[in-house]
């Protein structure tokens, strides 16, 4: 028997309820089974944003986010260790299946360690491909990604990377997109790839592959830190990354808790997340090498120690499911797009000068670039794209969302309950919906 957290938000609280032999994907929370449920109590830290609560708590280092963790540890018990994603500035803590006790546990303890809870800061973005044939998109995206099937959706198994629904698509677009991913691997998962799906990369940098109805792909194998063994278990995948499985949420704290101190000490602000089987450490995109908080040398050092730390605890690395996932989008007039999809996600400008990047500043959604459209291309610019991103978020965040979202040139198309769709200047969709 399995019981999921549900929680439904408000502007002042949430109730939040267990709910029977219940799974729900991103995004698509069932209100009516809460309505249902047994037992139901005010949470004001708690916001549902897919596949039960989450909460977020402002935090002043690694360190003291670590602490936290120690105690959600002790409090998960025998029901594992919830999603726990650590920031320099805080901690995201994702309750997929649980209680209402645990919740309740996870926001007294970060009172006791005067860490605030702000709710505000919570959303999660994911994607969503229209396809005439869904089962054979779907099949195409799962071995590309690395993903499960969850009902509708494939699902990152470490709920890191964003998750993608395929759904019917209503009328034929055939035109390429304007919108592709970009999905890193380690080389070995890179190769099998692309057997498994019997293509030949094309384009220009040959690394594009596209599904049958011509979403596209480009599939880059990522490459080792560097040669030496100090930092054999890390992996670039635009993003340095390693992951260690741990066999207990106390392992997993001792290792939070140690890599934490070692990155404060370095000044380098790593992201960290906790999952029940284990822990994926990662510097943030490129910032291993270009952070403007040192050099490549520099953060080798610490990768070199943190290793070292994982060993002492007795882990070993698995860098086979690595994995970093970014969105591409095509524009003509790419300032306007950025300004846009800025102000609908919060991202900021990546601040170097020879990138187009925005990014979340927590770092826990992708990040999105943008390449050059011709503006002749009036067809495709016409033409809605078959892959559209979403953004969730709480009820009470929405609105403020769509009016900066169209003051900074966004159109709003449809309104319906808990969902609204809005295009940028350029004409590429998102989805807000609300919970």
């Amino acid at each position: 028997m399995r019981y999921i957290l549900v929680v439904e938000g408000s502007n002042k609280t949430s109730r939040t309820a267990i709910v029977r032999d219940r799974f729900y994907p991103p995004c698509m929370t069932d209100r009516s089974a809460a309505a249902e449920s047994q037992q139901a109590q005010d949470l004001p830290d708690w916001r549902v944003l897919g596949a039960g609560a989450e909460a977020w708590f402002e935090a002043s280092s690694l360190s003291a986010c670590a602490v936290l963790l120690g105690r959600i540890a002790e409090s998960a018990g025998n029901d594992g260790l919830p999603d726990v994603d650590l920031r320099p500035s805080g901690l995201r803590v994702r309750i997929g299946s649980g209680s209402a006790d645990l919740a309740q546990a996870i926001s007294a303890n970060a009172r006791d360690l005067g860490l605030s809870a702000s709710p505000g800061r919570l959303q999660t973005v994911r994607v969503g491909i229209d396809a005439a044939d869904p089962a054979s998109v779907a099949s195409f995206w799962q071995p590309v990604l690395g993903y499960r099937p969850i009902g509708a959706d494939l699902i990152d198994p470490w709920r890191r990377d964003p998750a993608l629904s395929v759904r019917p698509l209503d009328e034929p677009r055939l035109l390429r997109n304007r919108i592709h991913l970009d999905v890193v691997r380690v080389p070995e998962a890179v190769s099998s790839i692309r057997a498994a799906v019997g293509q030949e990369p094309y384009g220009v940098y040959g690394l594009t592959l596209a599904d049958a109805e011509g979403n596209e792909v480009d599939l880059v194998p990522g490459d080792a830190l560097s040669a030496d063994p100090a930092t054999s278990d890390w992996r670039v995948v635009f993003s340095a990354m390693t992951f260690y499985p741990t066999s207990s949420a106390t392992r997993t704290g001792r290792l939070v808790a140690a890599v934490a101190g070692l990155a404060d000490d370095a000044g380098v602000p790593l992201l960290i997340d906790a999952r029940r089987d284990g822990v994926v450490i990662d510097s943030g995109k490129d910032q291993w090498e270009d952070d403007g908080h040192g050099s490549a040398a520099r953060f080798a050092e610490l990768a070199g120690r943190v290793q070292a730390a994982a060993r002492e605890l007795g882990l070993v690395a698995d860098p086979a499911g690595l994995r970093f996932v970014q969105f591409g989008i095509d524009a003509v007039d790419i300032p306007a797009a950025q300004a846009f999809w800025i102000a609908a996600l919060g991202y900021q400008h990546d601040p170097r000068q020879h990138v187009t990047d925005i990014y979340d500043p927590d770092r826990l959604d992708p990040v999105i670039f943008f390449q050059n459209l011709e503006s002749a291309e009036q067809d495709r610019r016409r033409q809605p794209n078959r892959i559209r991103l979403e953004l969730c978020v709480p009820d009470d965040r929405a609105q403020p969302r769509i009016d900066a979202a169209v003051a900074a040139g966004g159109q709003l198309l449809d309104r319906t309950p808990g969902r609204i769709r809005l295009a940028d200047p350029e004409g590429n969709e998102l989805d807000i919906v609300t919970q």
